[in-house]
């Protein structure tokens, strides 16, 4: 996650981390609000981590389903996604993509 705070940062992305938009409490790792973008790093998938684990992977997907049915885009990346800029580049994408098209604030 910290690398892509990094990217953004870099790219004039403006996303929050940590971001709780349901009273669920669930959380993003980063949001765009403006445009109901949510990114998720799933770290550990190869080593078993929490993401791809039973109950870690059953909570993803609520919070995924959540954010779906409130009108959210959700992009997912994994560790090497984020290493090799393909998550950079994805979201840059999204952004141009979809600037403007939604406002939930």
């Amino acid at each position: 996650e910290e690398l892509l705070a990094i990217h953004f940062a870099n790219d004039g992305i403006e996303a929050v981390r940590e971001y709780r938009p349901f009273e669920s409490g669930h959380r993003l790792d980063f949001a765009i609000p403006a445009l109901c973008l949510a990114i998720e790093v799933e770290g550990g998938s190869w080593i078993g981590g929490r993401h791809s684990r039973g109950k870690g992977f059953a909570a993803d997907c609520e919070k995924y389903n959540r954010a779906t049915l409130e009108g959210w885009r959700v992009l997912r990346f994994t560790g090497e996604h984020v290493r090799t800029g393909y998550a950079r580049g994805a979201v840059a994408l999204a952004v141009a993509t979809f600037g403007g098209a939604r406002n939930v604030e």
